[in-house]
């Protein structure tokens, strides 16, 4: 679905291809023992749409969607606002309210909030006119979901004013971003770092503790873990890390004597 959503991000978003989202999410046409609705809005037959939680007979409603009668109406407006391609409002703040409007409607029996999160990253996407983004808004709003329907309920129960929302989907946006280069930045470095050292000749276990170092390596690394790591004596141990002393891929640190410990060099001398 969100593969769907994000690499044809410039295709139109229709009825049929929500649809299309739901089927997946539920090909057996049951969410857990209740069957649901396929291939249509819901209906409304065993009584309101309503978010709820708490035990049965203690539930509390948080928010009760607009009757199944309404809603070829209303999907119809959202659908033409969504593929409207001329620019009414900062994409972005596109994306934030389409995501508040499609769960307001809440078109499906069960499924809006996961629809909604990948009609947000269809509409980021959109924004950026790129399918290749380094971040996912979805998992984002999943890690700040105790926040993000604390902020939802609070603007459906409230006035028209949707302000608070957009400020709590930008800065949700803006942690998506810190997130992603939080997760990256290993994968950066150690990319970074093989390129700088594509030519040196070094042997499998070699190259094998260098990327245990590079992963994370946990504590020290001596020429006793070293031994142990790779399975060989503690000379050939010795001469390993020997050579790649002289090949700056290693530093001493501080200590020395049974202490000695070694580290990686990740921005070695003329790296730029």
């Amino acid at each position: 679905m969100l593969l769907d959503a994000t690499q044809k991000f410039a295709e139109p978003l229709t009825a049929d291809r929500l649809s299309s989202w739901r089927a997946a999410l539920f090909p057996t046409g049951r969410s857990g023992m209740s069957k649901i609705t396929v291939g249509a809005w819901r209906t409304d037959a065993s009584g309101p749409m309503q978010v709820v939680s708490g035990p049965i007979g203690r539930t509390r409603v948080h928010y009760e969607a607009p009757g199944a009668e309404r809603l070829n109406g209303e999907m119809r407006a959202f659908l033409a606002w969504f593929n409207d391609g001329v620019v009414s409002c900062d994409p972005i703040i596109k994306a934030a309210l389409a995501h508040l409007w499609f769960v307001t409607i809440h078109p499906f029996d069960d499924g809006n909030g996961r629809i909604a999160r990948a009609i947000t990253d269809m509409a980021l996407a959109r924004s950026e006119q790129s399918a290749q983004r380094f971040y996912s808004m979805s998992s984002q709003i999943r890690a700040e979901r105790e926040t993000y329907y604390e902020t939802q309920e609070a603007t459906q129960r409230g006035s028209l004013d949707v302000t608070p929302w957009l400020r709590w989907f930008l800065a949700c946006l803006d942690r998506a971003f810190d997130r992603a280069e939080t997760i990256s930045a290993p994968v950066l470095q150690k990319a970074r770092f093989w390129e700088t050292h594509a030519t040196a000749p070094l042997n499998e276990r070699q190259r094998a503790i260098v990327n245990r170092l590079l992963d994370g390596f946990e504590g020290k690394l001596t020429s006793s873990k070293w031994a142990k790591l790779a399975k060989c004596s503690q000379d050939t141990a010795l001469r390993g890390i020997d050579d790649l002393l002289s090949r700056g891929i290693l530093a001493k640190n501080e200590g020395g004597g049974r202490s000695t410990s070694y580290s990686l060099v990740l921005s070695p001398v003329g790296s730029g």
